[in-house]
């Protein structure tokens, strides 16, 4: 008795890869695209409006900056120019040494940047996580100096600052700008300092490690994100300030930008292109400040937001 034997038939082997590839195909989900509501067009259109309308000032001082006088005089500011002129520029720079104003300028608004992000670190480090008696008073403080006007402080900082000797001192608008910015440094810090995990502080306490360390190794790289977004904000405002630097800054070698620019302007006359291209060269500096660091203000936000 023979027995014989079959060879299994390979069309049941492809069938079964087939039927394998089909369940893969089925398993594998396609994505939809969300479709956008009449909502989302009504905000997109919004946002496109706003920052239309931020946008026209500045278009209007970039094209008025290579605008002639006699561009400005026969066609107005919303008018192109006819030819590219530079002069504005060119009397603006030469006129106010912009390049010395530049400096003061940097050199001011980076030194109240740092040194108040430092003393608010302080300052919130002591508030919110050291739990001084009496915490809530003292923010209320910080909160009540933030909304004096300049304008209230003027007199008794110009008399200050002329028994000490720092009147038309470059070192003076730094001592004013860190603490205005500090003490809305603080009242900013203290609030995120209050949420920070205790489990944290006490685990390093428990290593061993001082206040001082806690601080230096612990709570300012985790903040990092929110230090960085107040860097920027105080360079930006410090660089924007003009009440203080006026009153305070009256030798021209120790001017800002901003002051500088009103040197353009006489009690009947002003030139109109030439104060476009001077608030252009004002502008360029923050603008590729803002532009370099954009990366690191998003990331701030967004950890500020998500924390």
């Amino acid at each position: 008795m023979t027995a014989t034997m079959q060879r299994p038939s390979t069309s049941s082997g492809n069938g079964g890869s087939g039927n394998g590839r089909s369940r893969n195909a089925v398993l594998k989900p396609h994505r939809q695209k969300p479709r956008r509501t009449v909502g989302d067009w009504i905000l997109l259109i919004a946002v496109i409006l706003v920052a239309a309308l931020v946008a026209v000032p500045f278009l209007i001082i970039l094209v008025n900056s290579f605008k002639s006088p006699t561009d400005y005089a026969n066609g107005g500011p919303l008018s192109l120019p006819s030819s590219i002129y530079t002069d504005g520029i060119a009397n603006f720079w030469q006129r106010v040494n912009f390049p010395e104003k530049l400096w003061n300028s940097f050199f001011i608004s980076g030194t109240v940047a740092v040194f108040a992000v430092i003393v608010s670190v302080f300052n919130a480090y002591a508030i919110g996580i050291g739990r001084v008696k009496g915490r809530v008073w003292v923010l209320v403080l910080f909160m009540i100096a933030n909304t004096l006007p300049q304008e209230a402080m003027l007199y008794p900082l110009y008399f200050m600052f002329k028994q000490v000797g720092l009147y038309d001192n470059v070192w003076s608008v730094i001592i004013i700008f860190t603490v205005v910015q500090s003490a809305f440094g603080t009242y900013l810090l203290s609030a995120v300092f209050g949420t920070f995990p205790k489990e944290i502080i006490e685990a390093a306490s428990l290593d061993g490690a001082s206040r001082w360390q806690i601080l230096r190794r612990v709570v300012v790289p985790i903040s990092r994100p929110t230090l960085s977004v107040l860097l920027i904000f105080f360079f930006i405002w410090t660089w924007n300030e003009f009440l203080i630097p006026l009153t305070f800054l009256v030798s021209n070698a120790n001017q800002t930008v901003p002051v500088a620019i009103t040197a353009l302007q006489g009690d009947r006359l002003m030139d109109v292109t030439t104060t476009s291209a001077s608030a252009l060269l004002g502008l360029i500096p923050t603008l590729i400040f803002f532009l370099i660091f954009q990366r690191t203000l998003t990331r701030g936000i967004t950890a500020g937001s998500t924390k």
